[in-house]
């Protein structure tokens, strides 16, 4: 249903999106995930044809964004971060006037409003100023507006940002029921969101793809990557010493420690063992006695930062900041705004 290849986007020296391929089949759901900056916007923006490629192409459906414009949006339904929705309006105005926007017939649009508004839950408020609706409730607004003639392919910037938590649980199960006829993409800062929501994971970073795979074996991966933590009494080169000698030890890091006269070792080791006996007989065969010892098992966060070379655990919250590269500002600033013709 969509074929990316080798999309790139720079802007002077910064290479915002590299050279980035990647294919979703039909009924998909595919997540964008990557911190501020990594190209998940300006990549959505390449895909639905509102800014050019430097390089590449991207295919919605066998038509190419950049070559056949218009039969390409045909098939796409846009969601920007923010949507573009009109706070004087209804919801039952606005969605009449992208309804002539994109082009359908005068007899057919209110029944293609009334069948978006129903897909979205919107009906309750279809008479409402939209000013006066919830956050929650305008997203759903802007994603009836998308949903419009039903397009094969949905592409959600950031669908559930801002919302409160009652509001992303529905609009995540709003998103699954649209996949029954729906080829969707969608971008998010949040592990929890694409692991809860999504078929398929596409991680970014600094514009390139680092990773492509299902929630579940980027799950695997991450509990494939065992730690063992170890606190025991001598000095951090007799430990490492003793360390080294016990088969299937991949690196040995070690951290600060509070116990008088001991040192405290991170211990990664390989897939499918237990060192726990091995290290505590090593460590006392040396003389060097074993204050605590505890397994650690990597997340699926400690993965993410690996594959996106992030250093420090606390700076993945639920959500990261919201500061987008500066390079990249001045084109989405505009791009998650946009309307468009979609």
């Amino acid at each position: 249903m969509i074929q990316v290849k080798e999309l790139t986007k720079r802007y002077g020296d910064h290479v915002a999106v590299d050279h980035l391929s990647f294919t979703v089949e039909k009924g998909e759901i595919c997540g964008l995930l990557g911190p501020n900056g990594a190209g998940k916007s300006t990549t959505m923006n390449m895909m639905t044809g509102y800014i050019s490629a430097t390089e590449g192409t991207a295919e919605i459906n066998g038509s190419d964004i950049f070559d056949e414009p218009r039969a390409a949006r045909a098939k796409i339904g846009y969601l920007p971060e923010q949507p573009p929705v009109y706070p004087d309006m209804t919801p039952w105005e606005y969605l009449l006037f992208v309804a002539q926007l994109k082009g359908f017939a005068k007899p057919d649009r209110k029944d293609l409003v009334n069948q978006a508004m129903e897909q979205t839950g919107v009906v309750d408020v279809k008479n409402r100023l939209i000013k006066n609706l919830s956050k929650g409730y305008r997203q759903r607004v802007g994603l009836a507006g998308a949903l419009l003639g039903s397009p094969e392919v949905l592409i959600l910037d950031e669908p559930t940002v801002g919302l409160d938590p009652k509001q992303i649980i529905e609009i995540r199960e709003l998103i699954r029921s649209l996949a029954q006829k729906h080829t969707i993409v969608l971008s998010s800062h949040i592990l929890s969101e694409v692991a809860a929501v999504c078929d398929k994971v596409l991680i970014l970073s600094h514009g390139k793809l680092v990773a492509c795979d299902t929630p579940e074996n980027l799950a695997q991966r991450a509990e494939g990557q065992n730690v063992l933590i170890v606190t025991a009494i001598g000095n951090e080169t007799s430990v490492r010493s003793v360390l080294e000698s016990v088969a299937g030890i991949r690196d040995i890091v070690f951290v600060p420690c509070e116990e008088k006269e001991a040192v405290t070792a991170r211990i990664g080791y390989d897939t499918g063992l237990d060192l726990r006996a091995q290290i505590s007989g090593a460590l006392a065969t040396a003389g060097y006695a074993v204050l605590r010892m505890q397994n650690e098992v990597l997340s699926l966060e400690d993965v993410f930062l690996e594959l996106t070379g992030e250093e420090q655990k606390a700076e993945i919250p639920v959500e990261f900041s919201e500061g987008e590269n500066l390079a990249q500002q001045s084109d989405e600033e505009g791009e998650k705004n946009h309307a468009g013709d979609l």
